[in-house]
C-alpha cells in the first residue's frame, strides 16, 4: 500500500505546491500526484500552473517522495512525442521516481491550442494512438508512425532512463481497463469501483493501481464544507460533464445547484480521522493499491499534520 497527497494545481501557485510536496515528504506521504491542466476547474481558483516544471522542482527538493501526473492528456495539448521526452526527462532527474498518468483529456484543458476537442470516440482513439507512440520512443533510436490522428516523424528521444516510466491510465470502464492492461503498466481511477480494477485484471493488468479519495479536512466539519463547496463543487458533476465544458465560467454556471448534502455524499469532511478513513477504505476493498488523498479543505498544513499524527497510519493499516 503506498499513500499520496493530491497537489491541486488549479487552487495553489508553484512555489506553494513546491512547499506542500517537501511537507508530505516530511510528513510520510509516498508519493505526490499532481494535476496537469491549461485551465483552473472554477475562477475562485485562480492558479494553473505549468506541471512538469513544479514537478521539476520538486523531485530537485526532494529524495524519496514520488511523483506523478494525475492525469496528462497526450494527444491534443500536447503531442505524444513532447511526454515521451518531457517523461524521460523527470524520470531522471527524479532517479526513477515518476509515474506517468495519462488520459483522454478534459475541453476544458484541450481546446486551447484552438484544434478542438475530439468526440469520446475519437479522443480515445487519440488516446491508444499516443501510448503507442511514447512506448514507441522509448524503445530508443529514431522511430516513425503512422496513425489514423497522430504522425510520428524521424524522431529519437535520446535521454531515457534504464527502467521507463510506469504509465497508468485513466479508466472508468471495460474499454479504458483494458487499454490501460493493453499500453499501459498501470491504471488510475476516480471512483471506488471494484469493477473498474476486475476489468483490468482480466485483460492482464499487473500493475499499481492508483485512485484518487476526495476529503475536506478542516478543525470544524461546517468550514470542511463551506471550502470543498467553494473550491471543488466541480467534481460532483460527473465526467460527462467534467470533460466537456470549456471555460472556469462555465462550470461556475454549471456547479449553482450545488448544496452542502451533495458536499457531503462526494466528500468525507471534518476534523475526525473516521470518515476519512472510511472513505480510503471504500477504494482499498475495490482494489486499489495506491491510495491518494485529495484534500478539497482550507488548511493544507493542517491536514498534513492531520495526515502525519494519525490518518495515514491508519490508512495503510486497512491494506
Amino acid at each position: 500500500m503506498k499513500i499520496g497527497y493530491k497537489l491541486a494545481s488549479e487552487a495553489f501557485g508553484p512555489q506553494e505546491l513546491i512547499r506542500q510536496a517537501v511537507r508530505a515528504e516530511e510528513a510520510g506521504f509516498d508519493f505526490v500526484e499532481m494535476s496537469d491542466h491549461y485551465h483552473p476547474w472554477l475562477e475562485v481558483q485562480g492558479h494553473s500552473c505549468f506541471t512538469w516544471s513544479a514537478l521539476g522542482a520538486i523531485a530537485a527538493r526532494t529524495s524519496t517522495l514520488g511523483l506523478a501526473t494525475g492525469v496528462t492528456c497526450p494527444s491534443v495539448r500536447y503531442h505524444p512525442a513532447i511526454v515521451a521526452q518531457a517523461a524521460a526527462t523527470l524520470a531522471l532527474i527524479s532517479d526513477g521516481r515518476f509515474t506517468l498518468g495519462v488520459g483522454a483529456g478534459e475541453r476544458l484543458n484541450e481546446h486551447v491550442v484552438g484544434l478542438g476537442f475530439p468526440s469520446v470516440r475519437g479522443r480515445h482513439e487519440r488516446l491508444r494512438e499516443a501510448l503507442e507512440i511514447i512506448r514507441l520512443l522509448w524503445q530508443g533510436g529514431y522511430q516513425s508512425y503512422e496513425g489514423r490522428h497522430l504522425q510520428l516523424e524521424d524522431a529519437r528521444v535520446w535521454d531515457l532512463p534504464a527502467q521507463p516510466p510506469v504509465i497508468a491510465v485513466a479508466a472508468s470502464g471495460r474499454a479504458s481497463a483494458t487499454l490501460a492492461a493493453e499500453l499501459g503498466s498501470g491504471l488510475f481511477a476516480t471512483e471506488p469501483k471494484a469493477s473498474i480494477v476486475g476489468h483490468y485484471r482480466e485483460a492482464g493488468g499487473q500493475g499499481p493501481r492508483y485512485a484518487e479519495v476526495p476529503m475536506a479536512w478542516a478543525t470544524d466539519e461546517e468550514q470542511a464544507v463551506r471550502a470543498a463547496k467553494e473550491t471543488s463543487r466541480w467534481a460532483v458533476t460527473g465526467w460527462k460533464v467534467m470533460s466537456e465544458l470549456p471555460n472556469p465560467v462555465n462550470f461556475d454556471a454549471a456547479t449553482a445547484w450545488v448544496e452542502d448534502h451533495h458536499i457531503r455524499q462526494q466528500f468525507s469532511v471534518g476534523p475526525a480521522p473516521e470518515p476519512h478513513v472510511e472513505k480510503a477504505r471504500a477504494y482499498v476493498e475495490a482494489g486499489y493499491d495506491h491510495i491518494v488523498l485529495q484534500n478539497a479543505g482550507p488548511d493544507p498544513d493542517g491536514f498534513l499534520d492531520f495526515c502525519a499524527g494519525d490518518l495515514l497510519a491508519r490508512v495503510r493499516a486497512l491494506g
